[in-house]
C-alpha cells in the first residue's frame, strides 16, 4: 500500500499581523469607536502562509505542512488570541467574526489545502444561542466543517459550568442540527491563575472529558460529535482512576467504553504517549493532529526534528497495520467531518 495522505485535524490559522492590530485597537477603545474592520489584502494573507515566521523556527506555515507531508489541515483561531473573557461582549463578537472571515480567506487562497473550523464568541455575557448563531453562519455561509469549543470562557478567572450542564445544550442542539463536530480546545488563562495556558489546556480537557462522561449529554444528544484535543488531557493516562465508579453502578458501561463516546487527536509529542492513547481508546477513535506550526515548532536537539513532527512518531509504531495507519492519518477525519475531498470548491469548502 502506498503511504496514506495525511489530514491534520488540529491546526490554527496563521493570520497577518493586521488582524491582531485590529484586536489591539478594539481593546484600547473598548468599542467606543465602533466595530471597524481589519484591513487585510490578499497579498498579506498569502505572506502569512508563505513567509518564514520566527515564532515557527523561521519556517513558513506551508513549508511546515509540506515537510510533514500534510495534504489538508483543518484550521481554527489561535486559541490564546480569542480573548473570551474580555468585556464588553461586543469586542469578543467582533473579533471572533473577523477571525473567522480571515480563516475563510485563507481557505480560499489555498483551495483544497485548508478547511475552516469556526471560533465562537464565547463571552459569558452572551447566551450560548448567540454563540450558535456564529457557528451557523460559519457552516452555512463560509463552508466550515466544525467549531472550537472552549470549556472555560472565563479563561481562569471564574468557574464555568461543566460541559455536562444544560447551560451548553443550545450549542449542542445546533451542532447536531448542522452535523458538525465540536473540537474541545481552551483559550487563554489569565492571572491570577497558577498555570500557564499550555497547562490550562490539559486541565480543561481533562475536566471536559469527565464532565461529559458523567452527565446525560450523550443520552440527550446521541448524535453529538466531540473531539478532544491534545490526546484527551490526562484522562486516557489516568483512566484506571475512574474505572471503579461505573463498576459500583450495576449495569453501567465501563469507563473504557464510555471513553469511546469521544474522539481524540494525536497532538502529543512523544511516541509512548501516542501509543498509550491508541491502546486506551482505539485507533478508530483517534484523528491525526499536530497543531503545526505552533508550540511544538522547535527542533529537538537530540534528533534534529521538529518536536511537532508527529508523523515520525506515528510511523515508528510498529504494531499499526496499513489499514489502521490510513484510518488514523486520513479516513477517520474524513468520516467524522464528512469531508468531500473530490468536491473541493474554489473556497476550500469541501463539506458534503
Amino acid at each position: 500500500m502506498n503511504a496514506p495522505s495525511k489530514i491534520d485535524c488540529h491546526g490554527h490559522v496563521s493570520a497577518p499581523a493586521e488582524l491582531y492590530a485590529y484586536k489591539a485597537g478594539l481593546l484600547s477603545h473598548r468599542g467606543a469607536h465602533g466595530r471597524g474592520r481589519p484591513h487585510i489584502s490578499d497579498d498579506q494573507i498569502a505572506a502569512a502562509l508563505r513567509a518564514p515566521n520566527p515564532s515557527f523556527g523561521n519556517v513558513s506555515h506551508l513549508d511546515h505542512l509540506d515537510e510533514a507531508g500534510i495534504d489538508l489541515q483543518l484550521i481554527s483561531p489561535r486559541p490564546f488570541q480569542m480573548m473570551h473573557s474580555e468585556t464588553p461582549a461586543k469586542l469578543v463578537e467582533w473579533f471572533t467574526e473577523s477571525t473567522n472571515d480571515v480563516i475563510a480567506r485563507v481557505c480560499a487562497s489555498e483551495p483544497g489545502r485548508f478547511q475552516g473550523i469556526a471560533g465562537l464568541p464565547q463571552s459569558m455575557e452572551l447566551a450560548p444561542e448567540t454563540w450558535a448563531a456564529e457557528l451557523r453562519r460559519c457552516v452555512t455561509d463560509l463552508g466550515f466543517v466544525g467549531a472550537v469549543l472552549n470549556p472555560d470562557p472565563y479563561e481562569g478567572t471564574a468557574v464555568p459550568p461543566a460541559l455536562g450542564d444544560r447551560f451548553w445544550y443550545p450549542l449542542y442542539e445546533v451542532l447536531c442540527e448542522l452535523d458538525v463536530p465540536a473540537f474541545i480546545h481552551s483559550a487563554a488563562c489569565r492571572p491570577p491563575a497558577r498555570e500557564s495556558y499550555s497547562l490550562h489546556f490539559i486541565q480543561e480537557e481533562t475536566q471536559a472529558v469527565i464532565g461529559l462522561l458523567q452527565s446525560q449529554v450523550f443520552q440527550d444528544f446521541p448524535d453529538l460529535k466531540i473531539v478532544v484535543s491534545h490526546g484527551g488531557g490526562a484522562v486516557p493516562y489516568q483512566r484506571g482512576r475512574f474505572r471503579p465508579g461505573p463498576i459500583r453502578r450495576a449495569g453501567a458501561a465501563s469507563f473504557d467504553e464510555q471513553l469511546r463516546k469521544l474522539w481524540y487527536d494525536t497532538c502529543l509529542y512523544t511516541q509512548d504517549s501516542i501509543e498509550l492513547l491508541l491502546r486506551s481508546v482505539g485507533v478508530d477513535r483517534c484523528l491525526f493532529g499536530t497543531e503545526k506550526p505552533g508550540t511544538g515548532s522547535v527542533r529537538d536537539p537530540e534528533t534534529g526534528r521538529w518536536i511537532d513532527d508527529i508523523h515520525h512518531l506515528v510511523d515508528a509504531i510498529d504494531w499499526l497495520d496499513d489499514h489502521q495507519r490510513q484510518a488514523l492519518y486520513r479516513d477517520n477525519t474524513v468520516e467524522l467531518f464528512k469531508l468531500d475531498l473530490a468536491g473541493a470548491d474554489s473556497e476550500g469548502a469541501t463539506r458534503g
